[in-house]
């Protein structure tokens, strides 16, 4: 199979499974809801947030647009990159991390542009309805990215000499993710570790 075909099949395959669990857990849980997998280190928690990655976010209205126009300008550019790099006989596991960053930027873009459209709101104890009578809970490109995957892995205290924080509580892994975050995560943490020697040639 061309290298081409498999970069396709990469994104395509994951941008539905990240689209299908986001929209399971907007049609069947709650806002806040948690339902543990694992024990306490291993949860699906369903939050929403206006912004990027891991719940950064950029405030207000027009920082959301400024937010969507910027991913889809970056999609476009991995998309081109992509082809180039192809074309160039690029690593196979070059051209799949990047196929993986366009997979992660284009799943939270389809949320944001379209979410507030088709879903309701999703509030305390009560369940989102897709497609609702009188429209969604926003407009267009103002939707929230859904979350829900938690693992809360190591609780405990600073220890007192530590600087700034001594007798603070920590918690580790604190961000509330979902899977086209992950795409990303793991591409970029992939170009970094396994293609540096490639990204020297460029």
């Amino acid at each position: 199979m061309k290298i081409q075909h498999k970069v396709t099949l990469l994104i395509v395959f994951l941008l539905i499974l990240d689209q299908v669990t986001k929209f399971l857990v907007k049609t069947n849980m709650s806002y806040g809801q948690t339902i543990h997998v694992f024990g306490n280190w291993c949860q699906i928690h369903f939050i929403e947030n206006n912004g990027m990655a891991f719940g950064v976010e950029l405030g207000g209205k027009t920082g959301k647009v400024l937010l969507t126009l910027f991913r889809i300008v970056a999609v476009s550019g991995l998309i081109y990159f992509i082809s180039l790099m192809i074309k160039k006989g690029a690593p196979v596991g070059f051209i799949l991390a990047l196929g993986l960053i366009t997979t992660g930027a284009a799943g939270n873009i389809i949320d944001s542009m379209f979410y507030g459209l088709i879903f309701s709101e999703s509030p305390f104890h009560e369940v989102a309805t897709l497609f609702p009578e009188g429209g969604g809970y926003s407009s267009f490109m103002h939707g929230r990215v859904v979350d829900f995957a938690y693992f809360p892995m190591i609780k405990g205290t600073y220890p007192e000499w530590f600087p700034w924080k001594g007798g603070d509580s920590f918690l580790f892994f604190r961000p509330v993710f979902n899977l086209a975050d992950s795409c990303i995560t793991v591409g970029v943490g992939w170009i970094l570790f396994f293609q540096r020697k490639y990204l020297k040639t460029l």
